[in-house]
This record gives structure tokens, sequence and C-alpha cells, in this order.
């Protein structure tokens, strides 16, 4: 037993020390630095959105402990990306789009939020979407057009932008904008903990490349809009029981010759479904007008005058 764990510790100093080089530190706020990980070696940087609180002045601490200054690409506040750009040649560790990661596998959560590297280890705690009780991102469903849907606990791992990885690793301050590293060294994706209270989350390798791949192009990501300011409300106990969920989303307003007013709907109307999404927050809203759905049409229900309706909507993009 004192071989394997031996043998398994080694392995896991290797892949922190084999991964070190393309990890680093990111000054962007004034509280504790945070990290950042080298996506590629002309000076590109990934890290989280919510550390890079300021656009200038930002530094960037390297693995041999120069601090660089480093110029903000862009940003994505919705998967808590940022990419940076310093004028030094970096060495980007392997990243892995590889979707084979299941739950329990080992992971190690890597952060330099000083000059010394840091690591924890823990395992994949959910993949893919789960829905909570009370977040209603299910799709699945049974009992009829509107009938009952399946319910699973967890958490809503689903974005506008794909899926998050929960893990149970211990997310220390500073840790934002690291990588998750598997058993191979591979970088599975990038750590936060400000898009879920209480969870620690990774946003996926696939994810990162899609997003990077936008804000080096365009400095922005496409972002989906339907044209409505609107807030949570409960909804009658019949329609909550028939729904099988309690909140849905008032529209409060509908600007004009937005793609909602284009597509009839009112305001006062509740919504409670996108292409049989379930919505009960604005965030889940959000989560749904994904950059790959603008033009494209989408089923939204709605409840008016106490009736179930729905409406088509062509997704504009956000400017």
């Amino acid at each position: 037993m004192a071989d394997v764990l031996q043998s398994l510790s080694d392995a896991l100093a290797d892949v922190v020390e084999k991964t070190a080089p393309g990890v680093v530190r990111v000054e962007g706020r004034r509280r504790l630095p945070a990290t950042g990980i080298v996506w590629s070696s002309d000076g590109v940087i990934v890290t989280a959105h919510h550390v890079v609180e300021r656009n200038e002045d930002i530094g960037v601490g390297l693995h041999d402990d120069v601090t660089a200054p480093a110029a903000l690409v862009g940003r994505d506040p919705s998967t808590d990306l940022a990419v940076l750009r310093v004028n030094s040649s970096l060495t980007p560790p392997a990243w892995s789009d590889a979707d084979d990661l299941k739950v329990g596998h080992l992971v190690l959560a890597l952060g330099r939020p000083g000059a010394q590297m840091q690591a924890t280890l823990g395992v994949v705690s959910a993949l893919g979407e789960v829905e909570p009780p009370m977040a209603g991102m299910g799709r699945g469903s049974s009992g009829g057009r509107y009938g009952k849907r399946k319910r699973r606990e967890g958490v809503s791992l689903r974005t506008s932008a794909g899926y998050f990885v929960q893990t149970d690793v211990v997310m220390y301050p500073g840790f934002s904008g690291g990588p998750l590293v598997d058993a191979f060294g591979f970088v599975r994706g990038l750590n936060t903990s400000a898009l879920l209270r209480g969870a620690s989350l990774t946003v996926p390798a696939s994810v990162v490349r899609r997003v990077v791949d936008a804000l080096l192009t365009h400095g922005k990501v496409k972002r989906g809009y339907l044209g409505v300011g609107a807030q949570p409300v409960r909804l009658p106990q019949a329609l909550a029981e028939q729904l099988e969920q309690e909140i849905g989303l008032m529209v409060l307003s509908v600007e004009s010759d937005s793609p909602a007013e284009r597509g009839g709907l009112l305001q006062g109307d509740i919504l409670v479904a996108l292409d049989e999404c379930p919505l009960q927050s604005v965030d889940e809203l959000l989560m749904l007008l994904s950059g790959d759905r603008v033009g494209e049409q989408v089923a939204v229900r709605a409840v008016r005058g106490g009736q179930i309706v729905e409406v088509t909507i062509q997704v504009g993009e956000r400017e």
C-alpha cells in the first residue's frame, strides 16, 4: 500500500511540475492576485473575468517570477473568461478538449496567486446538464405537452456557451483563473468560483477555446437577446402544479422593434419556458440566449391572462 501511495504522490507532483510553466499570476484587482493559464506561446493568457477588475495596469507574474505588463484583449462575463496578452514568449501547457472525463476521476486544481505554485486534489463531482430542485433547467418531460417534468437533484451546469464541470476541489483564494488538470497532465478547463456560489466549477477546455477564439478575432462574444425587461414572480398555485415550477419571469417592458415585440410578447406576460427549458431567473434566460442562437427561431412559452400561450421569436444579437 505504501508503494502505491508513494507512486501516486510522485505522479501528482510530476503533473504539477510539468504544468507549472504554463500557470501565471494575474494582478488585475486590488485584493489578492489570481491565476491565469498560458494559451499560446506568443503571449496570450486566459483567466477569469471576475478577477480582472480593471482594463489597464494589469500585471502578470510569469513562471520565472518576472512581472510583465498585460493588455486586456477582451472578456466574456457570461462564461467568466478574460483574455490577456503580454509581450513575452511563454510556454503553454497541454490542453485537452476530450469529453472523456467521468464522475469520480481524480483532478488537480492549480493556482499561482503568489510566487509559488499551489495545488489541491479532488474528484469530478458532476458533468453535463444537472437540474437543481428549483433552477428548472431540465429538458425532459412526460405526461403531455405541458405535462410533468423529470426532476434530478444537483447543480445547474448549463450556460450560454456550453456545460461546466463541477468538482469537490478546494478553491483557495486566488485559484480562480487557474487550470483543472487530469491525471495525465492535460488541462481540462479553467476554474472559477464566481459562477455559482458555494460550488467549484470549471469551464471546459472546449468552451474556453471557443470564447478565446472569438475574443481574439472579434474582441467580443456574440450574445442573443429578446429585448425585454423581466423579473421573477411566483406563479398561481394551479399553474405552478401544472408546469411543475413555482417561478416565472414577468415581462416588465418590451423594447420597440425588438425581437420580442415582433414575435408578439406583451408587457405583463409571464415567461415560463424557452425551447422547453423552464425559466425561473433572468440569468437562466440570458444563459439560453447563446451566440449560436442568433438568428434562430425559438419557442417561448408564457402565461397570459391565466392561459398558457406560445409565441415564436427570432433571436437578435446584442450590440
